[in-house]
């Protein structure tokens, strides 16, 4: 099976763009709802934050990764 080098440019892209934003966020968080108390007409409920983080290597290894699609991408 012949290996389609187009997607594979824009999947090096890809990785390329996401490892950098990577180095620039370590990671991110959100806000989620949960209902603490449900009894009939009384519903109860508090704000829980929740995050998510990365290591900074992994920015590296996508970045590294992206630039190797590239390369191979490259060569016909």
């Amino acid at each position: 099976m012949k290996p389609n080098f187009r997607k594979m440019k824009i999947l090096g892209i890809v990785l390329i763009i996401a490892g950098i934003a990577m180095f620039l966020m370590t990671g991110f968080s959100f806000t989620t709802e949960e209902t603490v108390i449900d009894a009939g007409p009384l519903k109860l409920s508090a704000d829980k934050e929740q995050s998510v983080a990365w290591p900074p290597y992994a920015g590296g290894i996508a970045v590294i990764a992206g630039f190797v699609l590239l390369a191979v991408g490259r060569k016909k």
